[in-house]
């Protein structure tokens, strides 16, 4: 890619999408698409189409179309597999069709079976029973990952697969109803704080472990794979080290300075025990992650 490239970021105006589409900007990348500014809605077939035949994209970032925290899974399940499946198959075939450079294509974690062994390995797709409360966006991002694979095997599209770490950085959503678990859990505590609430709850037990990628190094390692990798297997984005729910609360409050007491209600879902990715493979090519968690969550904080 170079300045002149014609690029196009697919997502749902998420921390992914926006870091994505603020890095080309801040860099001075003249043809840069980003499907919400633009308000491409990648889900209608003649809506890609047209855009693919107009602008002809020559790289592709493609990202989630619907996604969230354990709530918005629940609460919008049918959304996520519908917008997801819809958007990632338009993109895809407009990509094979316009003849696209090359495809970045992103699942999740939550693609993985919920009892596989820790770290995550590539190979563990497919090989168990996928966690109950994130499944209709898992089969999904399932279903992008085998048809990245199948495009790029049938018809020499090149398109590769990364599955990152749970992404967060300033821009990202707070909403403790929609967003991820870091962003919701943030908004919670600055919200707290505000009002100085003596408590705040958060659901589950605290005891599931979750590994988080400042945006800054997921940006980085995009360009790294977009410019490096070239082969059918799905490669892991993660910072290499997990925390429990309750260590990111406890750390949460430090940076927000908030002093009441955390609560976990144990009668909500904890959703998977553990997400942690095996990244070597990426990193043994060179790259590393650089922002430790704390110092991004107080970047983050900072930007609210």
């Amino acid at each position: 890619m170079n300045k002149d490239s014609r690029i196009l970021v697919v997502g749902h105006n998420d921390i992914i999408e926006k870091s994505l589409t603020g890095h080309f900007t801040a860099g001075h990348f003249t043809h840069v698409f980003s499907s919400s500014a633009i308000a491409l809605n990648a889900a209608i077939q003649p809506a890609v189409y047209d855009f693919f035949a107009e602008h002809r994209p020559e790289y592709v970032f493609l990202t989630s179309t619907r996604s969230g925290g354990i709530e918005a899974n629940q609460k919008q399940a049918a959304e996520f597999i519908y917008h997801n499946l819809g958007s990632q198959n338009n993109i895809v075939y407009a990509a094979w069709k316009f003849g696209v450079k090359k495809l970045l294509y992103l699942a999740s974690s939550c693609v993985y079976p919920k009892g596989c062994p820790q770290p995550i390995k590539p190979e563990c797709l497919l090989t168990g029973e996928l966690e109950q409360t994130s499944e209709p966006y898992a089969v999904a991002k399932i279903a992008g990952i085998k048809l990245c694979q199948a495009y790029r095997r049938q018809y020499g599209l090149n398109a590769i697969v990364a599955i990152p770490a749970t992404v967060y950085g300033p821009g990202s959503d707070t909403d403790p109803a929609t967003a991820h678990v870091l962003g919701a859990l943030l908004g919670k505590f600055i919200d707290a704080a505000k009002n100085n609430s003596p408590q705040v709850t958060i659901w589950g037990t605290g005891v599931p472990r979750r590994e988080f990628l400042f945006a800054d190094d997921f940006v980085a390692a995009c360009l790294f794979l977009m410019e490096r990798y070239e082969g059918d297997g799905v490669m892991h984005i993660g910072s290499g080290s997990d925390v429990t729910i309750k260590e990111l609360a406890e750390m949460i409050q430090r940076v927000c300075g908030y002093e009441g007491r955390i609560v976990f209600d144990a009668a909500k879902p904890d959703g998977a025990m553990r997400k942690l990715l095996d990244s070597s493979r990426l990193t043994q090519m060179g790259w590393r992650p650089k922002v430790l968690l704390e110092e991004g969550i107080r970047r983050m904080y900072e930007h609210c």
